[in-house]
């Protein structure tokens, strides 16, 4: 079962399905009398470009240094205020299509479904002896929403159509369409600087720098009648209706300013609309389902055996009764995961944000933006494993872009060489450390250590894919850019080690020993762990691409050099370089584990113990996205059934808008609370982890599957070194792999029993283990079978 199922109509947006093609997206609530698709499209940010100020903050950052060897924390968090920059701006809605009927508000054997196989929702009702149907998607060829409206008597149907908007917007009709035209703010401060007296900034019409759209809406009607006046379409007496929706925006470039021309984004919308019009509503649906089942069929995961739920619940109610229980349920979110990376990231679109593309407020929870010390990099973590490679692309160009920014930034800033970037972006690849001039907390407005982590993806696609080019081209500037900015940035400690300083752990204090609060330390174990990643990494594609030079050199030097983890006084791994209390112990940000993962520093050896006692130490309480993290980390840690602890606290169905107690909404999207997609991709992530691990230059079979999963499947899950895995297992034990490479390579598997090969064409053979692992090599496109 790949679908969500509800006997209801939505009422509040954590009920609406969500509809995308990477760019568009729609929120579906299905009412009886009132349906409401609430809309958004990727380019729709407040602002231009940059409010930024040259700000050279080379004098603080000698203050801040001293400060800190001379332990003054107080002193050193006041002075880093002084390199704080502007906030980020903000992910817009565009508006509202809303449907009204005349058939009244009461329906019976009332449907509502979002099928993840097809990237459609629908609803269906009765009203006396009239079965109204509506059907919803979102093409990716064609660049619509598509609603198909119909009655099983003829004549039925009576609605009229509307478009709004919550920005300084108005609608205007022709003969045969609905166009809904505006813009955004020039200025938005994110909802949690209150402080602002002035939080939302709108230009006037014909004079804004603000990104300018409209939204078109067209028609097709079998029979009845249609008519477009006084802001709305009116039809009458019809039996099938298919609305059409387009969407356009100004956005000309991260570093351009936005066009304002109306004219131009309705020539846009009128070919798009004409092209997706001209053919059939059947072909229209058949050509997007085709689209999207090329990446949502490459995989497949089921479970066996458990407590099956009552599929006439509703989803949300079943996943409250059973819990993880349910096996049918624990795929249903992991497929839910891809399909909503699909949904809100695909080549040529900005990347998926804090909500991916779906956002209904014009000053949502933190901006709706790229949140850099984790969530933007979570979003992503599911792409390469899961065979959504392409999902992926619009992150790598963003790095990109966002690099050119960073570079400008360390070297106003800092006068340093390189790249990097801070806390927060947006559409406009901001660089800069937030905090609006010394409102925010140097916890977290000031960290320069975004572009490290962000150059782990640039690596991760090389490592999936095996694609030399894109790692010469794109990946080796960048990665390299990032290194050289760690290079400068690091300073030699009165031990000889290097560290960072300024330096903080994402969101989290510490008391130091005069007990007091501080945010802004030397050396924060995560910083040195992504540096040490990162040059890691940078060693490894050296090798590839066979560069040889000072650089590299200099580099492998530096990471020789860079500052020990180490273990501290209850046994846990040290989140700074002094042993100080934690503000909280069960910060929801497990920042010092990125060693164990995304990273791979920490997965074995004498820091094994250190990592387990830091993760009790935590809890297994989070938010959304801190519960998806832990799935993933224990997993690593091979600890399936600790893993699927996480697993069940993650089925807590989240009604309320914000407050405690975290989980999913009942439209399953992540709750934190409130709604952020990356505890959906985080989820997905993890239950991959758990069947397939690859991180250390072999490929582990069930890792950390727990004793609950005794039966099941998957197929299409990738692992490192180009290849991609289908297999089954009984009784926790692997029965069948099927195997095949984008490339020529060595599939090198940890076991220790001998496995019979077989091959199409080719006589079975027995491959027998040498030191606890398996060995075969395998051509491009080749498909092998091992049984066991």
């Amino acid at each position: 079962m790949k679908r969500l199922s509800y006997s209801k109509a939505a009422m509040h947006w954590s009920e609406a399905l969500p509809l995308g093609n990477g760019r568009i997206g729609a929120m579906h609530f299905g009412g009886v009398g009132e349906d409401r698709f609430q809309l958004n499209e990727d380019t729709l940010w407040s602002g231009p470009p940059s409010r930024y100020k040259p700000h050279d903050d080379r004098e603080s950052l000698k203050k801040v240094r001293q400060f800190l060897r001379e332990h003054k924390y107080s002193e050193a968090d006041e002075e880093t205020k002084n390199m704080f920059g502007p906030y980020a701006q903000v992910y817009m809605p565009l508006g509202n299509l809303t449907i009204r009927f005349m058939h009244g508000e009461e329906g019976r054997q009332y449907k509502r479904l979002l099928d993840l196989e097809r990237a459609l929702s629908s609803v269906t009702y009765t009203i006396g002896p009239v079965e109204y149907t509506r059907e919803a998607f979102i093409s990716n060829p064609h660049q619509v929403l598509a609603i198909r409206l119909t009655s099983s008597i003829p004549k039925q149907l009576n609605f009229d159509v509307t478009l709004d908007s919550p920005h300084r917007a108005f609608t205007l009709q022709d003969d045969n369409a609905l166009f809904l035209r505006g813009f955004c703010p020039e200025y938005c401060a994110p909802g949690y600087y209150e402080e602002d007296l002035q939080p939302i900034v709108y230009g006037e019409f014909g004079n804004t720098k603000a990104i300018h759209f409209e939204g078109r809406m067209g028609a097709s009607i079998e029979d009845g009648q249609a008519v477009y006046r006084n802001g709305k379409l009116s039809v009458q007496d019809a039996t099938n209706v298919v609305l059409y929706f387009a969407a356009a925006t100004s956005f000309n470039g991260y570093d351009q300013l936005p066009g304002t021309d109306f004219d131009i984004l309705a020539r846009l919308n009128e070919s798009i609309l004409s092209k997706a019009m001209e053919i059939s509503y059947d072909q229209l649906k058949e050509e997007h389902i085709r689209d999207y089942r090329e990446l949502f069929d490459r995989v497949d995961f089921t479970l066996g055996e458990g407590a099956q739920g009552d599929e006439k619940l509703d989803t949300d109610k079943r996943i409250q009764k059973y819990g993880a229980s349910d096996p049918e349920m624990v795929a249903l979110l992991f497929h839910f995961g891809r399909y909503l990376l699909i949904a809100s990231s695909r080549e040529g679109t900005q990347p998926a944000n804090l909500q991916g593309i779906w956002n209904d407020m014009v000053r949502p929870p933190w901006g709706c933006n790229y949140t850099l010390n984790i969530n933007t990099e979570m979003n992503y973590w599911p792409a390469e494993v899961t065979n959504l490679s392409e999902c992926h692309r619009p992150l790598l160009k963003a790095i990109q872009e966002l690099s050119v920014n960073g570079r400008k930034m360390v070297k106003e800033r800092f006068g340093l060489n390189g790249w990097t970037a801070h806390h927060n972006s947006d559409l406009w690849r901001h660089a800069q450390p937030v905090g609006a001039e010394r409102h925010g907390d140097p916890a977290w407005a000031f960290w320069p250590m975004s572009g490290v982590w962000l150059c782990r993806h640039l690596w991760e696609h090389y490592e999936y894919t095996q694609d030399k080019r894109v790692l010469a081209d794109e990946a080796f500037p960048l990665m390299k850019g990032a290194a050289e900015f760690c290079l400068d940035w690091l300073v030699e400690d009165e031990s000889g080690y290097l560290i960072t300083s300024p330096s903080t752990s994402p969101e989290h204090h510490f008391y130091s020993n005069d007990g007091k609060l501080g945010a802004v330390t030397q050396g924060a174990t995560m910083d040195l762990q992504l540096i040490d990643d990162l040059f890691e990494n940078c060693l490894k594609m050296a090798t590839v691409l066979g560069v040889e030079d000072e650089w590299v050199k200099r580099m492998a030097a530096a990471k020789a050099r860079l500052h020990p983890m180490q273990i501290g006084k209850y046994g846990q791994l040290q989140e700074w370089l002094v042993d100080y209390e934690d503000e909280y112990q069960d910060h929801r940000h497990v920042s010092h584990l990125y060693g164990v993962y995304p990273g791979n520093q920490l997965t074995e050896g004498v820091l094994q113990d250190a990592v387990r006692q830091t993760l009790n130490r935590r809890g297994d309480a989070g938010s959304g996205w801190s519960l998806g993290w832990k799935v993933c980390l224990w997993a690593r840690l091979k600890d399936g059934e600790r893993a699927f602890l996480l697993l069940e606290r993650i089925f807590n169905i989240v009604t309320a808008y914000e407050g405690r107690g975290s989980g999913i909404s009942p439209n399953l999207l992540g709750s934190h609370p409130p709604f952020q997609i990356d505890g959906n991709f985080g989820y997905t992530a993890g239950i991959a982890e758990m069947l397939v691990q690859s991180h250390r230059g072999y490929v582990e079979l069930l890792p950390a599957i727990p004793s609950v999963w005794q039966s099941g499947s998957f197929s299409g899950l990738r692992v490192r070194g180009g290849f991609e895995l289908s297999l089954s297992w009984d009784r926790m034990q692997v029965s069948r792999l099927e195997l095949a490479c984008c490339v020529d390579n060595t599939f090198r598997m940890k076991s220790d029993k001998p496995v019979i090969v077989r091959e199409e064409g080719k006589k079975d053979r027995t491959l027998e283990p040498i030191e606890g692992y398996l060995s075969l090599e395998i051509s491009k496109d080749q498909k092998v079978s091992l049984q066991f």
